[in-house]
């Protein structure tokens, strides 16, 4: 599920951006990111480049679209 303050890394395999969701509506097909280290850079990418892992089912690494490295902390009842 893609939720604010997740943190993603670019899965092309020369290396890449790291993103910061800041705004995302349940249901939407894009969600709004910064650059994740600047905060700068804000841009809209499609919901389904974000990935909740760096492997393809099959197990395969994937080579596009960005793969979940941090999710946020749910806060405490």
């Amino acid at each position: 599920m893609i939720k604010p303050r997740q943190i993603y890394t670019d899965c092309d395999p020369r290396g890449g951006a790291t993103i910061r969701i800041v705004e995302y509506t349940p249901g939407s097909n894009r969600a709004d990111v910064v650059d994740a280290t600047t905060g700068k850079r804000p841009r809209s990418v499609l919901a389904s480049r974000l990935h909740s892992s760096a492997v393809t089912k099959a197990g395969k690494p994937r080579r596009a679209g960005y793969a979940l490295v941090q999710d946020t902390e749910e806060p405490q009842p």
